[in-house]
C-alpha cells in the first residue's frame, strides 16, 4: 500500500509535468530546456512531440547504461515505461490545449508563468514520491557521477547543451529559430525555485500522504535522525565571535572551569569524515551562510532530484549532524561552526556572541 501511494503520487506528478510543459510550449516563447530537441524535431517531421520525447528519453537511458555500466540499478529500467507513459501524457496534454493560442506578449507571458508553476508542482510531486528518476535527471546524475562533478553544475551544463542542440536543429531545419527563446531561459531559471516553494509549503499535506518515516533509509539512519531530534539535556554553550576577539581563549577557560568538553578546530576533521568533503573546503566555507539570490538560482537545479545536495548544503548538513551528535552525548563549549544556528531551537543551548574593539584585536 505504501508503494502504491508513492507510485500514484509519482504518476500524478508525471501527468502534471506534461501539462506544465504543454503550457510552456503553447506560450510560443520557447519550450522548456529538456523538451527543446523533441519539440523542434516534431515541427519538422511526422512523429509527434510526445513520440520524439519517448525516443529521446530512450537515448538518454542508453547513455545512462553506458556511463554507469554494472552500477546502473535494475529499478531504473522502469524509466523505459515512464518514458512511454510521459510521451503519451504529453501528446494528450498538447491536444487538450490545442485551443490555446495566446496572441499578445502579456498573454504569452501569463501562459508561460502558469506553465512553469504547473511544472514546478509536477516536479515536486514526482521527486517527493521518491520511486524513480526521470530519464533527463537520471542522465544528469550519471554524468555527474562519471565526471565527479556536482549535480547542480552538471544539470546547468546539460540543459544548456540541450538548448544549444535544439537551437542548431531549428536553424538547420527551418533556417530560423523555433522552439527556443526567452521562455526557455525563464523556465530554466524559475521552475526549480517554484518546485522548492511547493516543497516548503505543501510538505505538511504531502507528509500525511507519504510520511517521511516511510522514505527509504536504513535503520541506523532512522535511529540517528530520531536521536538528533530527541537530544538530551546536557549544557551546551555556543560561542559566535568576531575574529581576533579572544573567543578561543575564553571558550577554553569556560570549559576548564565548568569541567566540560571544548570543540573548535577538531570539528573540521569530524565534519570531513561525516561529509566526505575536503578539509580545505570546509575550512574556507564552514561558517558561510548561503542565502543569496544567485545561490538560490543555482540551488533550484536540485529540485529535480531526490537525495542530491549542493556542496554547501552538504557541508552545513554535516556540520549540524556532527554538532547535534556531540551535544547529545556530552556537555560542551563549541566555538563558531554555525553551532549557534544549528542549535537555535534547543532549550539546553546557551548562545553568546563575542566581539571586541578594533584596537584590541590588532
Amino acid at each position: 500500500m505504501k508503494n502504491a501511494k508513492r507510485y500514484l503520487v509519482f504518476l500524478f506528478g508525471l501527468y502534471v509535468n506534461s501539462i506544465g510543459i504543454s503550457l510552456i510550449t503553447k506560450a510560443c516563447l520557447g519550450t522548456s530546456p529538456g523538451s527543446g530537441i523533441p519539440y523542434v524535431l516534431s515541427m519538422g517531421f511526422a512523429p509527434t512531440m510526445g513520440e520524439f520525447t519517448i525516443a529521446f528519453n530512450f537515448f538518454l537511458i542508453i547513455l545512462q547504461i553506458i556511463l554507469r555500466k554494472k552500477e546502473f540499478e535494475k529499478t531504473q529500467y522502469l524509466q523505459i515505461a515512464v518514458s512511454v507513459l510521459f510521451g503519451y501524457f504529453l501528446d494528450f496534454s498538447m491536444a487538450m490545449l490545442s485551443w490555446l493560442e495566446p496572441i499578445n506578449i502579456l498573454a504569452k507571458l501569463w501562459v508561460l508563468l502558469l506553465g512553469c508553476t504547473v511544472l514546478g508542482l509536477g516536479v515536486f510531486s514526482e521527486v517527493r514520491a521518491n520511486v524513480i528518476m526521470l530519464p533527463g535527471e537520471g542522465f544528469v546524475k550519471a554524468v555527474s557521477i562519471t565526471l565527479k562533478n556536482e549535480f547542480g553544475i552538471t544539470k546547468v551544463c546539460v540543459d544548456a547543451s540541450m538548448t544549444m542542440i535544439a537551437l542548431l536543429l531549428s536553424l538547420g531545419l527551418f533556417h530560423q529559430i523555433k522552439g527556443v527563446g526567452a521562455g526557455t531561459i525563464i523556465a530554466a531559471l524559475i521552475t526549480g525555485m517554484i518546485a522548492n516553494f511547493f516543497a516548503k509549503h505543501l510538505e505538511p499535506v504531502m507528509a500525511k500522504i507519504l510520511p517521511r518515516t516511510e522514505d527509504r533509509c536504513s535503520k541506523e539512519e532512522r535511529e540517528e535522525i530520531l536521536a538528533a531530534e530527541n537530544m538530551g539535556k546536557q549544557l551546551v554553550i555556543t560561542i559566535g565571535r568576531e575574529y581576533g576577539c579572544g573567543a578561543a581563549k575564553i571558550g577554553k577557560l569556560v570549559a576548564e572551569k565548568m569541567g566540560i568538553a571544548y570543540y573548535d578546530g577538531e570539528l573540521i576533521d569530524m565534519v570531513a569524515e561525516e561529509s566526505g568533503l575536503e578539509a580545505e573546503y570546509i575550512l574556507k566555507n564552514q561558517e558561510k551562510l548561503t542565502n543569496s539570490f544567485l545561490y538560490d538560482l543555482y540551488k533550484q537545479t536540485y529540485a529535480y532530484t531526490n537525495g542530491e545536495q549542493t556542496k554547501a548544503d552538504a557541508l552545513h548538513y554535516a556540520e549540524q549532524k556532527v554538532i547535534k551528535k556531540i551535544t547529545e552525548q556530552e556537555s560542551c563549549v563549541i566555538i563558531g561552526r554555525v553551532a549557534n544556528y544549528a542549535l537555535e531551537n534547543q532549550e539546553n543551548a546557551f548562545r553568546v556572541f563575542l566581539y571586541a574593539p578594533t584596537e584590541y584585536k590588532t
